[in-house]
């Protein structure tokens, strides 16, 4: 029994050793979390607002700009999937991964070939695990995004988009990322970036349909684009496939730390529960040894009076 209470009291102290690790690590997710939420909200009313421009300008004009046109038959997409750097964060990357996949399936099934641009270590390390080809990947900053991160990724995208399928350009832009709802809440999303056409919509939603403007009697803006629709799309579309990456970076970043901080605690409560186990376990160990120790003096003691008796 005094073996079996080393290995009790071994086994306690290790997992006490580990449980402050994972409080630790569930202190720094939560404050982390609280400053990618308001990144989020700051970065969100901008994004909007330029996504609402850029729909004014494509839906006010005839211009036909290769980054709001549909093609006529599409063949190739590229997908941008948005994962994490580091692990523990429960099924965060799985979740968001698993929602590409699902998106790959049916841009296949529709019959057009899909690029893999992959941001994070975790989705890099899925597809080179699978032997599957990644156009571009970048990875580093998943925790904690910039501007400029944002700005480095949607350049080949844009480029992708410009460039004629025979070239090696796609005729469609997907992201896919995971959306921050709650603290207890984080939701893997897909949306389509460009062409504009179809996402466009959001924006027509925020501003009200020209139906709707209608039948309140409201008057329908009129636009004036200065030099050209042309060139207002040239300048604007780039800055709204740059914000709208630069957002969901940031809401990846926040649903990851949030991630984090929920398995962490749940790692610290295990470790809680799992240490009263063993205490008992110990304790019950403990008692065991006693009572032997007992039975086996009160036994010595009876066996010597016995002996003491018989030589009387």
């Amino acid at each position: 029994m005094g073996a079996q209470l080393r290995v009790y009291k071994r086994r306690i102290k290790s997992i006490s050793a580990t449980k402050k690790i994972t409080k630790a690590m569930e202190m720094i997710a939560a404050s982390r979390v609280v400053k990618a939420q308001r990144r989020v909200a700051a970065s969100s009313p901008y994004a909007s607002e330029l996504t609402r421009a850029v729909g004014a300008v494509a839906t006010g004009s005839t211009t036909q700009h290769p980054l709001t046109t549909e093609a006529a038959n599409p063949t190739r997409a590229a997908l941008l999937l948005i994962t994490s750097d580091r692990g523990l964060a429960g099924g965060y990357s799985s979740n968001v991964i698993k929602a590409a996949e699902q998106l790959t399936e049916r841009l296949t099934g529709e019959g057009k070939e899909v690029d893999a641009y992959i941001v994070g270590r975790k989705g890099v390390a899925y597809y080179g695990f699978r032997e599957r080809k990644v156009t571009e990947s970048w990875t580093g900053f998943t925790d904690n995004p910039t501007y400029a991160d944002a700005k480095k990724i949607a350049g080949p995208l844009i480029d992708a988009v410009l460039k004629d399928t025979a070239d090696g350009g796609v005729d469609e832009l997907h992201i896919v990322f995971t959306e921050f709802v709650s603290m207890l809440t984080q939701t893997p999303v897909t949306d389509r970036l460009l062409p504009l056409s179809l996402t466009a919509t959001s924006a027509a939603d925020a501003a009200g349909s020209a139906d709707e403007q209608k039948a309140k009697g409201e008057i329908l803006p009129l636009f004036d684009f200065e030099p050209s629709a042309e060139d207002v799309l040239d300048a604007l579309l780039p800055r709204y496939v740059e914000s709208r990456i630069y957002n969901a970076l940031l809401q990846a970043a926040a649903s990851k730390h949030a991630a984090t901080r929920r398995a962490m605690k749940s790692a610290t409560d295990n470790a809680e529960e799992l240490i009263k186990t063993l205490t008992r376990l110990a304790n019950a160990a403990r008692q065991a040894d006693i009572t032997q120790e007992i039975s086996e003096i009160v036994g010595g003691a009876s066996a010597l009076a016995d002996a003491s008796a018989g030589s009387d």
